[in-house]
């Protein structure tokens, strides 16, 4: 089907026929199936997995949602199985297939996606900052009578944790992080964060800003691929695993060895963990804000 390039849509760039999405969709599906349904079991049976508990609670994307599959803007599906993808939002009939149609995309919505868009495109442009060491957890328990996740045990007493945190900076970059800290350890903060203020100080170090971007990829879904959609996803698993290693909370139980940040070695294993990570969600950041300045553009 080459030929029938010529005659696409402007925002139209790919045509694959039918045994070509088939494949794509399975794919997807053996990618997250196994993970997504296991988990949908073992909450069926109210089994705890503080883990992607969290993700799914703190995201507010379902595992179903994640695991149906989609090709994203500018991808045009052909033959008669594509019809189904009709009763879904957004996808309208072309001459080439059935596609996504950016005329479609809900119009009260499109100041935030150009928020994200220029979140994405400055945090990308900072130079990381080292140097947290994942206090943020520990900022969130902070003299507290009641911490966030009460579910879980923490490694250390009260007592502890607060001398810890008192002993060290507190460099939190990020909002959503910073929002969650205690009341008294939020003045200790070397910045004071707002959501007004988050571009200006998002940077691509951060833990959380990377877990983020899985975030930022479901927001325009199904405008993006469900291929990238799932890299953000499993980001966001591998950071939300460092996240809660170098917590004060003990999840040995989960099979989560501490990276115990009140210590030297556990700060140098800190930092590694956190480097790995930022390598993997640059090329992903990159990919997600391409797909957001693809949707802007076909608005035009």
């Amino acid at each position: 089907g080459i030929e029938m390039l010529h005659d696409l849509e402007p925002w139209l760039s790919t045509v694959w026929s039918e045994s070509v999405w088939q494949q794509r969709s399975a794919a997807h599906e053996e990618r997250l199936g196994p993970m997504l349904r296991g988990y949908l079991q073992r909450r069926s049976w109210h089994q705890k997995e503080p883990l992607l508990d969290f993700l799914f609670e703190y995201y507010n994307f379902r595992p179903g949602t994640l695991l149906r599959w989609t090709p994203g803007l500018g991808v045009a599906l052909q033959g008669e199985a594509a019809k189904a993808f009709l009763e879904r939002k957004g996808f309208a009939q072309m001459k080439s297939g059935v596609a996504l149609d950016p005329r479609l995309f809900p119009e009260k919505r499109k100041a935030t996606v150009c928020w994200i868009r220029d979140l994405l495109a400055q945090t990308m442009e900072r130079p990381p900052v080292w140097g947290c060491f994942g206090m943020h957890e520990w900022a969130m328990v902070y003299k507290s009578p009641k911490p966030r996740h009460d579910q879980l045990p923490l490694r250390l007493d009260p007592k502890a944790i607060a001398e810890f945190v008192e002993s060290r900076p507190l460099l939190c970059t990020h909002f959503d992080a910073f929002r969650f800290f205690t009341p008294p350890a939020q003045p200790m903060n070397r910045i004071t964060l707002t959501r007004e203020n988050q571009q200006d100080y998002e940077q691509p170090g951060c833990l959380h800003a990377n877990m983020d971007l899985y975030k930022w990829a479901y927001k325009i879904s199904p405008w993006v691929s469900s291929e990238l959609l799932a890299d953000t996803f499993l980001l966001a698993v591998e950071a939300r695993t460092v996240d809660v290693q170098a917590s004060p909370y003990d999840m040995r139980n989960d099979g989560l060895a501490p990276i115990p940040v009140e210590t030297v070695e556990g700060r140098q294993q800190y930092l590694e963990a956190q480097e790995k990570i930022m390598a993997l969600a640059t090329p992903i950041r990159q990919r997600l804000l391409q797909a957001y300045n693809a949707l802007i553009q076909a608005w035009k």
